[in-house]
């Protein structure tokens, strides 16, 4: 993994409650001006001097430890700007701009857990973050900051099944996994497979070209054919296709892409489950190997992750029920 996610964080909290060392969560709340940061991005500090997250590239977390350390012996929480505006007028953003950091110290650990174990069970959760407490709320119900409390959903980590050979899948796969994502490969050669599994990365082989040994998805899958022979999508991608996830892709030409959309309908396959389908994926046009392939697909498909946390309440909700 490259870098903290937000579960990072929650575990980070949830551990040190284990451990019986008292931490503050920091939440930004608001953002003046420019950021590098956006709202509902996170830190924690132990009362021992540990630490997970950021703010910045490294302009504020100092001050803000020490904020949290303070806090902890003051025993109540509280909002600090940073930045424009700020009473700490040697601390200055890069960007020019402030940003508002709610800190709560001792967040219960029953509602951090329970989030946790939500997102362990591939299921969304919101936290309503205050001054005093955090607490789990019952739905994906979002609220910005109004000076008291935010409401903040969490989403299940990125999973990606990717299914393929050569050095097209291996590529992707080890790159996606690099990054932090919950990867599955899905590939009819055996020694691929277990060059996969060498490296910690959960592999299925394919054992016939009829069925595809995928049982289940969720909505905050991405699903991914990179095959170049077409003869392994005939039936494995119906299959797909009928799974739910935020992302359907497969690789190949726009031409490749056109006669595959034909072979689906002339199959029989709903248009419903065909408008899924993207193709000629990726954000780097005309990759020639498979690292900048990999680099390409594993490009778009976080981006369109990262625009599920963006969405409103009542996308979130329909899918929650999706998922269930």
């Amino acid at each position: 993994m490259v870098a903290t996610t937000p579960p990072n964080i929650l575990r980070f909290l949830a551990a040190r409650a284990d451990e019986g060392v008292d931490c503050v969560l920091i939440t930004l709340v608001a953002v003046i001006g420019g950021s590098s940061r956006g709202v509902g991005t996170q830190m924690a500090v132990a009362a021992d001097g540990r630490r997970i997250g950021s703010f910045s590239g490294g302009c504020v977390e100092d001050a803000v430890a020490s904020e949290a350390l303070e806090t902890l012996k003051d025993g109540w929480g509280h909002v600090v700007r940073y930045g424009v505006g700020s009473p700490y007028i040697d601390i200055r953003l890069p960007c020019g701009g402030g940003i508002d950091l709610l800190f709560t110290p001792r967040p219960d650990p029953a509602a951090i857990k329970a989030a946790l174990a939500l997102l362990d069970s591939r299921k969304p959760a919101t936290l309503r973050l205050e001054c005093d407490c955090v607490t789990l709320l019952p739905d994906l119900s979002s609220g910005s900051w109004n000076g008291e409390t935010l409401s903040h959903s969490y989403q299940p980590p990125l999973h990606i099944h990717a299914l393929g050979q050569g050095e097209d899948l291996t590529a992707f796969t080890k790159l996606a996994n690099a990054f932090g994502a919950q990867v599955h490969a899905l590939c009819p050669e055996a020694l691929t497979c277990a060059e996969l599994e060498a490296t910690g990365i959960a592999t299925s082989h394919i054992a016939t070209r009829t069925t595809l040994p995928l049982a289940a998805s969720d909505p905050w899958s991405a699903i991914i054919f990179l095959f170049h022979g077409r003869d392994w999508e005939e039936h494995l991608l119906p299959q797909a296709l009928a799974l739910p996830a935020f992302y359907h892709g497969a690789i190949g030409s726009r031409r490749t892409h056109a006669a595959r959309l034909e072979a689906l309908r002339n199959s029989g396959v709903p248009e419903d489950h065909i408008a899924r389908l993207r193709g000629h994926i990726g954000l780097i046009p005309a990759t020639r190997d498979p690292a900048t392939l990999a680099l390409s697909v594993l490009g778009e498909v976080v981006a369109e992750y990262n625009a599920l946390s963006q969405w409103t309440y009542w996308t979130g909700a329909a899918l929650a029920d999706a998922a269930q």
